[in-house]
């Protein structure tokens, strides 16, 4: 079980491409605090098997599938100090 206490929310539903990290980056807030949320291109290959490539690919492959990561970041995400998690 989680931290007892701990609240994550997204209340931005802003997303963006790393392209030097081959990634989605996207935020969620505990509190006033910042959680940065890195998805991984392969793990969004294993969402979507017949994703394309390239930002824009990658970004709609991330929007079709945002409950299930957001729930994987909730999953990821105990509190304390870190604030950037990858899902991978």
């Amino acid at each position: 079980m989680g931290t007892s206490g701990v609240t994550l929310n997204f209340p931005n539903p802003s997303r963006t491409y790393d392209a030097s990290r081959h990634c989605v980056c996207f935020w969620g807030y505990d509190n006033s605090r910042e959680i940065t949320f890195l998805v991984d291109d392969a793990m969004l290959a294993k969402l979507n098997s017949d994703m394309g490539s390239g930002e824009f690919a990658l970004l709609a492959a991330f929007d079709r599938n945002r409950d299930r990561i957001l729930g994987l970041a909730r999953d990821l995400y105990k509190g304390g100090p870190q604030i950037r998690y990858t899902i991978s």
